[in-house]
């Protein structure tokens, strides 16, 4: 079978294969065009020329984390264990001044485990556990703030903690990153991380769709799995998808250095097989799963994905950095707002909650008001709502 019959199975409707989608990663520089085209009419026929985006802040209550990924940029210890609930809520406080919804709300995974400065920080303030931590930050983010709403994103959970969570949540997430467990193997990315197992990623993505939560995941590109790694992870994305049908995005991120890591020399994907990464990803998917890319981690050359298929820029901050990829700051969401003009799209701001959830009555009671009231009839952040 040939690039073309693919690509034409493809706008029949009909699903890709594995052994399809592999064909589509041999992609010759020659056969790109059809490649890439091929993904922006796919994202053309569902989502037309709008290109979504969150306005938010990025909160990280804590940096430690039991995990010890090669490359992450977000773990850290010194300092206080864990940010205070009063100075986090100032952050929120600030940023709903900014024209904010979005609280991005991110800690290491489950640190108390291994680190006894955590379990001492925790004890001492009343509570047995982060997620218990998170739960009581999340309340007063709804009790303190007209338009501001969680979004967790805090490592991998049981059930029952994302029942908990759900009610005071916008929607969560959890990055699958890759469905490679030779990446945990020695002397690889993931050695030391014990929540990066894709069984326990999987199974947390999976009981997410059990309990109706609007979700976030994605995949890691050239952390050193191979591409076949890579098609699988988005196979087992779009299998899961397909039977609960929770999955609102799905994050393409490429590997960016952060120095300090020990991945701080390894060098990143190139722009070319992050497109191809992002195309394959927009087929492979379902036409009703948005396909995200963060602009700060290709800050000269973010525009062209929009030519691979992506109708979302994420998360982006007027206030915080991303604190997960501190060497690589956000651009200002006036120059996104630019370049996606130029590019011949529309750029409009999202709540943390996509439309479709809105529209399936997804949301909590807790947070239905202040997001009815802010959403237009396209479930977009109406006009003079919105910020750029």
């Amino acid at each position: 079978m040939e690039v073309l019959e693919v690509l034409a199975k493809r706008f029949e409707g009909k699903e890709l294969t594995r052994e399809e989608a592999l064909l589509l990663a041999e992609t010759s520089f020659d056969e790109l065009p059809l490649l890439l085209s091929a993904a922006i009419m796919v994202r053309l026929k569902r989502y037309g020329k709008v290109t979504t985006y969150s306005r938010k802040v990025f909160v990280p209550l804590t940096r430690l984390c039991r995990n010890r990924c090669a490359y992450c940029g977000f773990r850290a210890r010194g300092g206080r264990p864990y940010m205070s609930i009063d100075e986090a809520m100032k952050i929120v406080k600030e940023g709903e001044k900014l024209r904010a919804k979005e609280v991005l709300v991110s800690t290491g995974d489950r640190p108390e485990e291994v680190h006894p400065e955590a379990r001492k920080a925790l004890n001492s303030m009343g509570y047995s556990s982060t997620v218990e931590y998170v739960e009581d930050f999340e309340e007063r983010v709804l009790k303190e703030t007209e338009k501001m709403m969680p979004h967790t994103n805090i490592g991998v959970l049981t059930k029952s903690e994302m029942a908990e969570l759900k009610p005071l949540n916008a929607s969560m997430g959890l990055m699958l990153e890759s469905i490679s467990e030779r990446l945990m193997s020695s002397g690889m990315p993931h050695e030391g991380s014990p929540s990066k197992d894709p069984k326990t990623r999987l199974r947390m993505i999976r009981e997410a769709g059990e309990l109706k939560i609007p979700f976030t995941t994605g995949i890691l590109v050239g952390i050193g799995e191979t591409w076949e790694e890579r098609i699988d992870s988005l196979m087992a994305i779009r299998k899961v998808h397909d039977e609960y049908g929770h999955v609102q995005e799905v994050i393409v991120q490429n590997f960016m250095p952060e120095p300090g890591t020990p991945m701080e020399n390894y060098e990143p994907p190139s722009l070319i097989e992050v497109l191809k990464t992002i195309a394959i990803a927009r087929l492979i998917l379902g036409d009703d799963v948005a396909v995200q890319a963060p602009p700060n981690l290709n800050p000269r050359a973010y525009h062209a994905y929009l030519l691979a298929g992506i109708n979302d820029w994420g998360g982006i901050s007027p206030l915080t950095p991303d604190f997960v990829n501190m060497a690589y700051p956000w651009p200002s969401i006036q120059e996104v707002y630019e370049k996606t003009r130029a590019m011949g799209f529309e750029l409009r701001e999202r709540l943390p909650v996509y439309p479709v959830f809105i529209a399936r009555g997804w949301i909590s009671e807790l947070l239905r008001e202040r997001i009815e009231t802010l959403v237009d009839e396209m479930g977009l952040v109406r006009r003079g709502e919105d910020a750029y």
